[in-house]
């Protein structure tokens, strides 16, 4: 289900938490949501859908993702950079790592843990900050 965009800063400035099984549907909605978006984003958290959970959906490459429970466990090469947000308005500076190493949670509830680089590793720190209530 596609639902609405969430772009309340107290809201979204408030930390997530732990996704279980019983939240696979928001990671659907997520889902659903980012792909009707793709014109104009390529990540979101799902507390940008107004659920306070652990969960981000994004686009790498051409391919959508969902992580349940992610966690940057390595990071290396800061760099800074400007990033727009669906839920904010304008751009804003941040430094992000070109390259992460991220244990999650699959849609089958798996742990695995995974490498990322430039943009989508980006896209990934972004929305984990998101899930953290970490706005740029």
């Amino acid at each position: 289900m596609v639902r609405e965009i969430m772009r309340d800063p107290l809201f979204l400035a408030a930390p997530s938490v732990g996704a279980a099984q019983a939240d696979l549907s928001v990671a659907q909605d997520l889902l659903d949501t980012l792909r009707v978006n793709h014109e104009r984003c390529v990540g979101m958290a799902a507390n940008m859908i107004g659920v306070r959970k652990n969960i981000i959906a994004f686009l790498d490459g051409r391919t959508y993702m969902v992580m349940l429970n992610p966690e940057i466990v390595k990071a290396e090469g800061e760099y800074e950079t400007e990033e727009g947000c669906l839920s904010l308005d304008g751009i804003r500076k941040t430094k992000r790592f070109g390259k992460i190493q991220v244990r999650y949670q699959t849609e089958k509830m798996q742990w695995k843990t995974r490498t990322f680089r430039d943009y989508t590793a980006q896209i990934i720190q972004h929305e984990i900050d998101h899930c953290k209530g970490i706005l740029i």
